[in-house]
């Protein structure tokens, strides 16, 4: 998961990370990265195969911002039981204080 300039985040997978980061970095990434320069890790995990690398890469691009940077920082059990509706009430608390 790399963070990009403007503070999206970008969901890959590669079998070399350290050679895809280097790509994303030049220039020679993403499209969406191209445009969002510079990127940094925030967060990678190693699977046992490429498959199961890439059904969580699906599975991390269909979670909202707010998810990843909660699972990216404090794990699974971070996210477990997450919902819409428990997104909400934390927006509709923040504009009330």
């Amino acid at each position: 998961m790399l963070r990009c300039c403007d503070g999206t985040l970008y969901i890959g997978s590669t079998i070399d990370l350290d050679q895809r980061l280097k790509q994303h970095e030049a220039g020679m990434g993403a499209e969406y990265t191209k445009r969002r320069l510079p990127v940094s890790l925030f967060w990678c995990g190693e699977f046992d195969g490429i498959d199961e690398a890439f059904a969580w890469e699906k599975r991390l691009q269909g979670w909202s911002h707010a998810k990843r940077v909660a699972f990216a920082e404090g794990g699974l059990d971070a996210v477990i039981g997450w919902q819409a509706r428990q997104r909400r009430e934390k927006k509709r608390s923040a504009s009330t204080r």
